[in-house]
């Protein structure tokens, strides 16, 4: 997730997963290629080509409909608003909250365990402390590893008013 737009009156965060989305995209055109291109044989290979075709193709997807999706978080003083829009291939969803009720945003992780490693895996929530949507609001899904979810809360925090910054940390907020 990059920061798109810090001013003082806006904070935009926005993530766009061109390069999963691109490949995903060369994965399906891969598969359905090459299944047509077998199907275009004759024979016996007709069956396999059109199976290669369907089968590789919808699970390529498949994977595109679940990972690749724009997500964009837009605070603005001016409106008093945090939008919270995110589109896939299923459509567009938008959800609007108060901005005098966000409190600050954290960081949430959790383990990731393979074969022989482990490792931390992050995401940034923007926690709401008052009004009806009080709670912790993930701007993604997913956990990553790195340090993006932190980079997101620290800006997410700087751009908050003073105020807020210094009840947070007294732990008033």
């Amino acid at each position: 997730m990059k920061i798109t737009r810090n001013t003082p009156d806006q904070l935009i965060l926005s993530n766009t997963p061109w390069f999963i989305g691109i490949t995903l995209l060369l994965f399906i055109l891969v598969f359905v290629g090459a299944g047509l291109f077998m199907a275009s044989k004759g024979g016996e290979g007709i069956w396999f080509g059109l199976f290669f075709a369907v089968f590789g193709g919808g699970m390529g997807l498949g994977a595109f409909c679940t990972f690749v999706r724009r997500v964009q978080i837009v605070l603005d003083r001016q409106k008093d608003s945090v939008l919270i829009r995110r589109q896939s291939a299923f459509g567009y969803k938008a959800v609007q909250h108060k901005l005098s009720n966000l409190s600050h945003a954290e960081v949430e992780s959790t383990t990731s365990r393979g074969n022989k490693s482990t490792s931390r895996m992050y995401r940034t929530v923007l926690v709401l402390d008052k009004g009806m949507s009080a709670g912790r609001h993930p701007i993604v899904e997913a956990f990553v590893s790195g340090s993006g979810s932190h980079r997101l809360a620290e800006a997410v925090n700087n751009w908050l008013p003073a105020s807020k910054q210094s009840n947070h940390n007294l732990g008033v907020g």
